[in-house]
């Protein structure tokens, strides 16, 4: 009886196996979609009030430009499905200021802008968020970006200054895109 056992057994277990089981497909690995969400700061600029009174009423405080091709990289122009600019500004001064971000394609063509009139102190921080791709803006004008241009207008005096102690502007720039990694 030991020896039918012991035979039938390894039997119905190697039948109940294959039974139990489905064939491996490994082509589901075609089938796969990867697309995660990055996110990244991209710019920051800051200037204190006492800076901003150097320069006389209605000039350019800031004028800077800055090289930027991340967003041309292969890496994220083959593969950047849609995305968002999330903008913050936090103005402590006495200033009415305007800002100014273009990105500047070959040849320096400004192919985005974006513009904010801030008041001054006390103002609520700003936050802007731009859409681009989906139902944004194109992701072109990003994808072909080589510099970026940031211009801080004093649109105020150049003499008064704010009850806040340390009182700043601070520009600030993030990213969030969704890529596809396969």
């Amino acid at each position: 009886m030991k020896k039918l056992i012991g035979r039938i057994l390894p039997l119905v277990c190697y039948v109940f196996f294959l039974s139990c089981s489905e064939e491996q497909n490994f082509d589901q690995f075609d089938d796969i979609s990867l697309t995660p969400t990055l996110a990244s700061s991209i710019l920051y600029v800051e200037t204190n009030e006492e800076k901003i009174n150097l320069i006389p009423a209605m000039s350019d405080v800031v004028r800077d430009e800055f090289e930027f091709d991340a967003f041309s990289e292969g890496v994220f122009s083959d593969r950047v499905i849609e995305g968002a600019l999330i903008y913050e500004i936090e103005n402590t001064t006495s200033k009415q200021l305007e800002i100014t971000l273009e990105f500047l394609g070959a040849g320096d063509i400004v192919l985005d802008t974006e513009i904010f009139q801030i008041d001054p102190e006390p103002t609520a921080d700003l936050q802007r968020t731009v859409a681009y791709g989906g139902g944004g803006k194109s992701l072109e004008y990003l994808i072909n970006t080589e510099k970026v241009r940031v211009t801080i207008n004093n649109q105020g005096d150049n003499t008064s200054t704010s009850s806040i102690v340390n009182a700043i502007l601070a520009f600030k720039l993030a990213g969030e895109f969704r890529v596809r990694v396969k």
